[in-house]
C-alpha cells in the first residue's frame, strides 16, 4: 500500500482545508445564530446554502462519487482519495458534508438510485439530490424488531392492482425532518415465504405520499438534529410498482451494499472529529492555569494527548488501509476491515472526545464548545449501521471460518452461503462506494 496522497488528493485537500478556513469555520458561529433566531430545531439556515453555493463553484461537489461526471460535479475519486477529504469535512460535521453534498443518508440513495433506480427515478429524484436541491432519507430501522439483523424487517409491502401497499412502522429514518426531505427509500418485506434473504424489497416512496405520518423527532442524548431522526408510520401507502428498486426480493442484497462499504464514510469523517477534540483539548490544557502552571504540564494530561495521538494514527491507518482494499479487491473482500473500522473508529474518537470534555471542565458539558455533541454523535455510531456487536460476530466468523479453512475443516455457518448468494448481486453491479 502506497501512503503518500495522490496528487489528485493532495489537490482536493489543498482545496477543502482553504475553503474550511475561509469558509465554513467562520460559518459556524452564523449557523448557530441562524439556528437559535429560528425558534426551529430542524430549521435549514441560509448560511448552509451560502456554503453550498460557494463549494460548488470552486469544485467542492459530489466528492463522493467514485464515478466522473460533469453534469453533477463529480470528480470520481478512488476511496482511498477521498478518505482524508472525508476526515476533513469530520471537524465540521454540522456544516461540511452538507456544504459539498457529501451528506448521509444522500450519498447512499444517490448511489442506490443511480444502480438500481428507473430513469423515472433517475429524473425525479436523482438529478435533484445530485444538485443539492433536495434531501432523502433511508427508513430500515423498525421499533418492534432487532433491526441489526435486516431480516427481522416486518413492514408490509403487498401487492394489489398494480400497485403495492405499504403498512408498519420505522424509526431513526435520519434526515426525514430536513425541510428539504422530498423522498424516502423504504424497506419492507413483499414475501413472507421466500427464502429469509429473500423475503425483503427496497421501494421509492415520495414523503408526501397519502398514509405517509411523521409521527415525532427522537432527540439523541438530549440533542434534536437538524435533519432529524423520524418515526414514521405507513398505514396504507399505495405506490406504484415502479416504486421497486431493483427487483422484488433484492432488499436484503441491496441494504448490504448500501449499509456495508458506506460505513466508512462515518469512520473517515470520526477521525475528524477526533482530530478536532485532540486540538481543542491541546488549547485548552495551554491556556488553563491551576495551582501556578498550566494544565498542559500535568503528566496525566500530556498522557491523555500524546495516548490521542497514538489513537487516531491508528484509527487513520487502518481506515486507509480498508479503503485502499476497497479500490483494489473490492468492498465484498474487504468487509472484515470495513467491520473493524466501524467498531474502533466511533469507539477511539469517543475516547479522545472525552478525554477533551475532562480537560474543558464544566464547560465541555455545554454548547459553547462542540465537544458534547461530537460525543453523542460518536456514541450513536456504535449503534447506527449496525451495532459493535453484529460487526464483532461478523469478524469472529470470518477469522474462525478462515482458521478452519486453513485446517482443512471448513464448514459454513449459519446463514453465510445466504449471505454471500445475496451479496453477490451487488458484487457485480454497485460501485466502490455506497454510504448510509
Amino acid at each position: 500500500m502506497e501512503f503518500a496522497f495522490s496528487d489528485r488528493c493532495i489537490e482536493f485537500r489543498t482545496a477543502l482545508l482553504s475553503f474550511m478556513e475561509e469558509h465554513v469555520y467562520p460559518a459556524e458561529s452564523v449557523y448557530a445564530e441562524q439556528m437559535a433566531q429560528s425558534g426551529n430545531p430542524h430549521h435549514h439556515p441560509k448560511v448552509l446554502e451560502d456554503l453550498k453555493s460557494t463549494a460548488r463553484s470552486i469544485g467542492l461537489w459530489n466528492l463522493f462519487h467514485p464515478h466522473a461526471n460533469a453534469e453533477w460535479g463529480s470528480p470520481g475519486l478512488s476511496n482511498l482519495d477521498y478518505a482524508p477529504l472525508a476526515e476533513i469535512m469530520g471537524r465540521s460535521p454540522y456544516l461540511a458534508p452538507e456544504a459539498l453534498n457529501c451528506s448521509a443518508p444522500d450519498t447512499g440513495n444517490m448511489e442506490i438510485l443511480e444502480v438500481f433506480g428507473t430513469e423515472e427515478h433517475k429524473e425525479m429524484w436523482l438529478k435533484p439530490l445530485l444538485a443539492g436541491e433536495i434531501r432523502s432519507a433511508f427508513a430500515m430501522t423498525e421499533p418492534a424488531v432487532a433491526s441489526s439483523d435486516a431480516t427481522n424487517i416486518e413492514l408490509r409491502m403487498k401487492p394489489r392492482n398494480g400497485h403495492y401497499v405499504l403498512n408498519g412502522r420505522k424509526w431513526f429514518a435520519s434526515s426525514a425532518l430536513h425541510p428539504n426531505c422530498r423522498v424516502l427509500i423504504v424497506m419492507g418485506k413483499t414475501d413472507p415465504d421466500a427464502p429469509v434473504h429473500r423475503q425483503q424489497s427496497m421501494m421509492v416512496v415520495p414523503i408526501d405520499t397519502p398514509g405517509v405520518t411523521i409521527v415525532r423527532n427522537l432527540p439523541i442524548f438530549g440533542y434534536s438534529d437538524r435533519e432529524g431522526h423520524a418515526e414514521i408510520v405507513f398505514q396504507d401507502v399505495e405506490v406504484p410498482q415502479s416504486a421497486l428498486l431493483g427487483g422484488e426480493g433484492d432488499g436484503f442484497a441491496i441494504s448490504q451494499a448500501r449499509l456495508g462499504p458506506g460505513r466508512i464514510h462515518h469512520c473517515m469523517r470520526s477521525i475528524g472529529m477526533a482530530e478536532r477534540a485532540l486540538e481543542l483539548m491541546i488549547r485548552r490544557a495551554d491556556s488553563r492555569v491551576t495551582f501556578g502552571e498550566p494544565i498542559s504540564a500535568r503528566a496525566n494530561i500530556q498522557d491523555w494527548i500524546a495516548e490521542s495521538r497514538i489513537d487516531i494514527e491508528m484509527i487513520r491507518l487502518l481506515t486507509l488501509k480498508t479503503a485502499w482494499l476497497m479500490d483494489t479487491v473490492g468492498n465484498k473482500q474487504a468487509r472484515t476491515e470495513i467491520a473493524a473500522i466501524k467498531v474502533a473508529a466511533p469507539r477511539i474518537a469517543l475516547k479522545v472526545i472525552d478525554r477533551a470534555i475532562q480537560v474543558h471542565g464544566a464547560a465541555g458539558l455545554t454548547e459553547d464548545f462542540p465537544l458534547a455533541a461530537y460525543y453523542a454523535y460518536q456514541r450513536v455510531l456504535r449503534i447506527a449501521d449496525g451495532p459493535d456487536e453484529v460487526h464483532l460476530r461478523s469478524i469472529a466468523r470470518a477469522e474462525i471460518r478462515h482458521d478452519r479453512e486453513r485446517a482443512g475443516t471448513a464448514r459454513p455457518g449459519p446463514g453465510l452461503a445466504d449471505v454471500d448468494a445475496a451479496s453477490t448481486i451487488l458484487e457485480r453491479s454497485v460501485g466502490s462506494r455506497v454510504d448510509s
